[in-house]
């Protein structure tokens, strides 16, 4: 790990500590230091795509099951399914636009995993240099990706855990399942 890509994560760590909403408050201005520095700490690998799908590329994974951080990479028309994330996340952008599509849970919460009722809410376009975040409050659930229309993007994105596992929902169906989620 570079050198500056070791002190910026050390700083993160450091300032991650307290509630969701105090991590990202502290965290959120280092990730416009680490973009930045993007271009000189990131290597190829975190650049690869995939074509069948948005490319999630490692860049710092906390063993001790602290934070991650990956590289995505999206291709046009490329989608995540709706999610969310059961911790907290700061997202910047390297390239691109990114798009991100906000649900609200419009059900009583009285099941887990059925019964979900999902509502649009609101997006966020992001460009290059933007920094946003979330915390579970108790679900940020959305979708991110890129139109058909845009060209490629890549982002940063900050975990407070190592993001190994998510809830997807199905509006259809009115579920919400944990699936394990893969890296390049």
């Amino acid at each position: 790990m570079a050198a500056i890509l070791h002190d910026i994560i050390a700083t993160m760590r450091d300032k991650a500590v307290g509630e969701p909403a105090d991590c990202v408050v502290s965290v959120a201005p280092i990730m416009r230091e680490l973009l930045a520095n993007a271009k000189s700490i990131l290597g190829p690998e975190h650049y690869r795509a995939n074509p069948d799908h948005y490319a999630r590329n490692p860049v710092h994974i906390d063993e001790k099951g602290g934070l991650s951080l990956f590289a995505m990479v999206w291709s046009p028309g490329q989608w995540t399914p709706i999610h969310d994330h059961g911790t907290w996340g700061v997202v910047g952008v390297l390239d691109g636009i990114l798009e991100e599509r906000n649900f609200i849970r419009v059900d009583d919460r009285s099941h887990e995993f059925d019964h979900v009722k999902l509502a649009r809410g609101g997006v966020i376009l992001m460009s290059p240099g933007s920094v946003t975040s979330f915390v579970p409050n108790p679900d940020h659930i959305h979708v991110t990706g890129v139109a058909d229309d845009r060209p490629s993007a890549v982002s940063l994105h900050l975990y407070g855990r190592v993001m190994n596992d998510y809830h997807v929902y199905d509006r259809d169906k009115g579920t919400r399942r944990l699936i394990s989620v893969s890296m390049n």
